[in-house]
């Protein structure tokens, strides 16, 4: 109760005109949350495809040497990206000698090929954590990769296996996705197709970057009058209109981007979208995905506001609402249980990281 009520002051002075201030305090705070669950086994869901007996026996360690903690795979991926990013943008973190261990205990070679070798092992595996979890696999070691650290180098450099195989099954996978997945959780394609474009950019991979790309227009550039009036889904965590929103601004010069935008929204979405999500209980696994809505809200409104030109009648008020999400949604990352425990304070840093 008392790193509660020491979290909401110091969120509080460190809120000013509407806009959270990442502190090293703050950072400290939402740290604690992987460090405390990615070597946490259970309880675990695994996701796993029982193929014969001796798959009913495996423990999600042996399974998934490096991510078998956090509740998920996906979760203690993007666990590991958080701590790797505050390590680079927090270097003075009072755990800082922690969390390097715990990374150091992940990023081994011989576990990282264990777990690139799970995707291959089984038919099936190959459609494993796709594409959410594989958007997140990228989104770690593009922070590995542009990170000048010796140490982040070597951990990079050991990553590569199962980054490889996250690429080339992607490479397979992207020329056969007829249609996209507009839904508010885990396999929203535009969300993913948004990180994946960043990691082509951030390690040079320009023929798949102009893959997504191309698959990307072709999946929303005809989108208009989007029915984000009915968003969310009772267990979204992602907005589905604004993470194609957010991905158009990667791929549209801005005067193309503002007339596809004027489009693609009506007053009455907007005026939706705008809404702070109702959370009836906290403590539900599904109903607190509505907490991760508002920091994916935040951080994608954050980005299109950004494109938007000064004279925008939205972008002000896009600004604003970036704002208001993340304010409200931060103390509630320690409100909760394991359901948001395991795997919020990602969202969190990622929304308050944002540029």
């Amino acid at each position: 109760m008392k790193k509660l009520s020491l979290f909401v002051v110091l969120f509080s002075l460190s809120f000013s005109a509407q806009v959270p201030t990442f502190t090293d305090e703050i950072a400290f705070q939402l740290s604690e949350k992987p460090v405390h669950c990615i070597n946490q086994e259970y309880p675990n869901k695994t996701a796993h495809v029982i193929n014969n007996d001796i798959d009913v026996k495996l423990t999600p360690k042996e399974l998934h040497p490096s991510f078998y903690g956090c509740f998920d795979w996906h979760s203690s991926v993007h666990g590991h990206w958080m701590l790797v990013k505050l390590l680079k943008d927090k270097p003075f973190l009072k755990n800082k000698e922690e969390i390097v261990k715990i990374l150091e205990g992940s990023f081994q070679a011989e576990k990282i090929k264990t777990e690139a070798e799970y995707f291959h092992k089984y038919q099936v595996a190959k459609g494993f954590e796709r594409t959410y979890g594989w958007a997140w696999l990228l989104q770690l070691d593009a922070e590995l990769a542009n990170w000048e650290n010796p140490q982040a180098k070597i951990w990079h450099q050991n990553l590569k296996p199962l980054t490889y195989e996250i690429v080339k099954l992607w490479k397979e996978y992207l020329p056969k996705q007829t249609y996209p997945n507009r839904t508010g959780v885990h396999p929203n394609t535009a969300f993913a197709l948004s990180f994946a474009i960043d990691w082509a950019r951030t390690v040079g991979e320009k023929d798949f970057e102009n893959q997504l790309i191309e698959k990307a227009k072709y999946f929303y550039l005809k989108d208009e009058k989007t029915p984000a009036y009915l968003e969310p889904d009772g267990s979204d965590f992602f907005s589905p209109s604004l993470e194609i929103a957010d991905l158009m601004t990667r791929i549209l010069p801005q005067d193309e981007y503002v007339k596809w935008f004027n489009k693609f929204y009506e007053k009455r979405s907007i005026e939706n979208i705008s809404q702070i999500p109702v959370i009836s209980d906290i403590n539900d696994y599904q109903t607190v995905h509505l907490v991760g809505l508002s920091f994916t809200r935040s951080w994608c409104m954050k980005n299109i506001a950004q494109v938007l030109p000064k004279n925008h009648r939205h972008k002000k008020h896009f600004e604003e609402t970036s704002a208001k999400f993340l304010e409200n949604a931060l103390p509630l990352v320690f409100k909760g249980n394991y359901g948001g425990d395991h795997w919020l304070a990602s969202f969190a840093v990622y929304a308050l990281s944002n540029k």
